[in-house]
């Protein structure tokens, strides 16, 4: 079963930048479908992006095309996304998570291992 962890989250100002990592460990990121999902205050979660598992195709949900990326380092077994041009609708908790499906996984219920999350506040 694999692990996740998250690191990265903090405090920025709106069209800052941050840098979120995924660590993984008990099994490989190569075997999984990644993505990350995000979650407001007082909202249900929502699918931000992934990375298919099947030749590395990335999907991204509309607000966050563009600004967005979501890239994996097989041989760290981490994965990263960099946020850009960040808005204060995009603060929430944000979690990594592992999916066994071969290619996109845009539901949370979809995701089979989660992280504990990491806080991103971005401040006007």
């Amino acid at each position: 079963q694999v692990q996740l962890v998250e690191s990265g989250g903090g405090l920025v100002q709106v069209g800052g930048s941050l840098r979120l990592s995924c660590a993984a460990s008990g099994g490989t990121i190569s075997s999984y479908t990644m993505g990350w999902v995000r979650q407001a205050p007082g909202k249900e979660r929502e699918f931000v992006t992934g990375i298919s598992r099947i030749g590395g195709s990335t999907d991204f949900r509309d607000s966050v095309k563009g600004r967005f990326t979501i890239s994996r380092d097989n041989a760290k077994n981490t994965v990263y996304l960099q946020m850009n041009s960040l808005k204060p609708e995009d603060t929430a908790v944000y979690y990594c998570a592992a999916s066994g499906r071969l290619l996109y996984a845009r539901s949370a219920t979809e995701y089979n291992y989660w992280g504990q999350g990491t806080q991103v506040t971005v401040s006007s």
